[in-house]
């Protein structure tokens, strides 16, 4: 490292049954401005991903990639790829990008000055768009009010949404969370923080990072100058039933882990049956778009 990388970035992604977008990505991330390291973590693909990581790898020094040999999940990756980081003296920043996002060039640098500028710790995530352009609702959210959904339901009302709204007037606007699929932070943040709680399987671990990052005193904001075309769903088309079973778990993980000890005991059982009444109606839907 010369003393240029001293604010180098490590991207790190996790893939699974990601041939569809994984070439691309890492095409884009190998171009990318600041990037000194990448490391692929696959958990289990069968679908040749593995093969076109492989490729990257021999092209590219800074391609390393871990192949798991089953799926221990998302944050277990995602802390697997940071371990790998050992010798990386100069990385001070952590991109997490997941193999469905098409960084541009500059994207990760930009958001690193965006960071770098901040009076505190910062933990940052990107405007995600889709292939049409249209904005992701999961780029800016404000924490699960459990209770809120539940009273909400009871009164006969939706269950209160989790997006915030877009405000353009902010460059970079706070929020409670923003996406796993982009988020950027410094090296030292996510180990203050012991990386993503692994006890998630899938989903909801981005919402727990992110919250325990604002409890640590880091700011939690989206770049809304910075835009990201986010692909999604590539990697849990295949798997509905799983995809579905982990997000609902991984709720009520969240649940228990920050709110519960707060409510009542009546209270706890009533979000526990809500989350899991809804299972089979999210997985009803997932499998009638599937077709």
């Amino acid at each position: 490292m010369t003393q240029t990388d001293i604010a180098a970035i490590a991207a790190i992604v996790v893939s699974y049954q990601s041939a569809e977008t994984i070439d691309d990505c890492l095409l884009r991330l190998r171009a990318a401005d600041a990037v000194a390291a990448i490391r692929v973590v696959d958990n289990g693909s069968d679908d040749g991903t593995m093969e076109i990581v492989q490729r990257h790898a021999a092209r590219d020094p800074r391609v390393h990639f871990i192949a798991n040999p089953d799926n221990p999940g998302f944050g277990v990756a995602c802390n697997q790829g940071a371990a790998d980081l050992v010798g990386e003296d100069g990385v001070r920043w952590l991109a997490f990008v997941n193999p469905d996002c098409l960084v541009d060039a500059g994207t990760l640098a930009r958001l690193r000055a965006h960071a770098a500028s901040a009076t505190r710790a910062m933990l940052i995530g990107a405007d995600l768009v889709d292939e049409a352009g249209v904005r992701d609702a999961a780029a800016r959210r404000r924490d699960p009010d459990f209770a809120a959904m539940l009273a909400s339901l009871l009164r006969g009302a939706s269950a209160t949404q989790l997006g915030v709204a877009v405000d353009d007037t902010q460059p970079l606007q706070p929020v409670d969370a923003v996406s796993g699929a982009l988020m950027l932070l410094e090296r030292g943040l996510f180990a203050r923080l012991g990386g993503f709680d692994a006890g998630y399987r899938l989903h909801a671990e981005d919402l727990d990072l992110c919250r325990r990052a604002r409890q640590a005193g880091a700011l939690v904001a989206v770049a809304n100058d910075v835009r990201v075309v986010h692909v999604r769903g590539v990697s849990s088309r295949s798997r509905p039933l799983f995809v579905e079973w982990h997000k609902h778990r991984g709720l009520w993980r969240y649940y228990r882990k920050f709110d519960a000890s707060r409510q009542r005991t009546s209270t706890r059982v009533a979000v526990f049956t809500m989350i899991w009444v809804r299972f089979p109606f999210a997985l009803a839907r997932k499998l009638f778009a599937a077709r």
